[in-house]
């Protein structure tokens, strides 16, 4: 098995510096980890463009689903190009219709606006009904690389329609992601094509001051990147494939 690429999600400037000491090969960047991530800031976006990795921004301008309004869709837009600029690698984007299918048109749009970039189609994946529909729809649209958790709130649990979804689009990476560390990475390896995984390497942030907890600074359950938990998993992956 050749190397396995490892991208590690981060939502603030502790996380890319624990990702690049811990040996990512990416950086997803984000904002809000905590709802499964939301656009990057201006800031986090110029400061990630100094690290001597390819940084992927997430393209998302709320939380909850992934039907979008036309003021959401220019919203994205005008996102897609500010990551152009700041010369980041690619971006990360989603639209579903309100029943959960992939919405192709939105999808075009984005895509025809991130032309030049690398793109993945993120975890919207997770709502379709039919996985394989879906990524014929990737195909389709010129989608080479999807991040999902097969539906599932772990990755682990999604393993059987991981594997479909790979079955069925050989030449598109599926990238699975949720809950992968270095105990379980290797029973994707099992499973699936690995090319490519998505983790956090998270680790719950040391308890904030009762003030700041008080007027809702910072949530119950904060977690950040650990440089430990990353360098395990790259650990992991090179042990793999081996």
């Amino acid at each position: 098995m050749s190397r396995i690429l490892l991208e590690i999600c981060v939502d603030d400037a502790a996380g890319i510096a624990a990702a690049v000491e811990g040996g990512a090969d990416r950086i997803e960047l984000c904002a809000a980890l905590g709802v499964g991530g939301l656009t990057p800031s201006a800031g986090l976006i110029a400061l990630a463009a100094d690290v001597a990795l390819p940084v992927m921004a997430m393209i998302r301008p709320r939380a909850g689903d992934f039907v979008w309004t036309e003021d959401e869709v220019r919203a994205m837009l005008a996102e897609i190009e500010a990551v152009r600029g700041a010369g980041l690698a690619g971006v990360v984007i989603g639209a579903s219709l309100p029943d959960g299918r992939l919405d192709a048109r939105v999808l075009s749009r984005l895509v025809e606006a991130a032309q030049g970039l690398d793109v993945t189609l993120h975890r919207a994946i997770d709502l379709a009904p039919d996985p394989v529909e879906a990524m014929a729809s990737c195909r389709a649209l010129g989608i080479r690389r999807v991040l999902s958790s097969g539906g599932a709130r772990a990755a682990v649990d999604g393993l059987d329609r991981l594997a479909a979804m790979a079955t069925a689009a050989p030449d598109v990476i599926v990238m699975p992601g949720s809950g992968i560390t270095a105990d379980n990475a290797a029973r994707f390896a099992d499973r699936l094509p690995l090319r490519e995984i998505h983790a956090s390497g998270g680790a719950a942030l040391p308890d904030a001051s009762p003030l700041v907890r008080s007027l809702g600074f910072q949530p119950p359950g904060a977690r950040g990147t650990d440089v430990g938990r990353v360098r395990a998993l790259r650990d992991e992956l090179d042990r793999l494939a081996r």
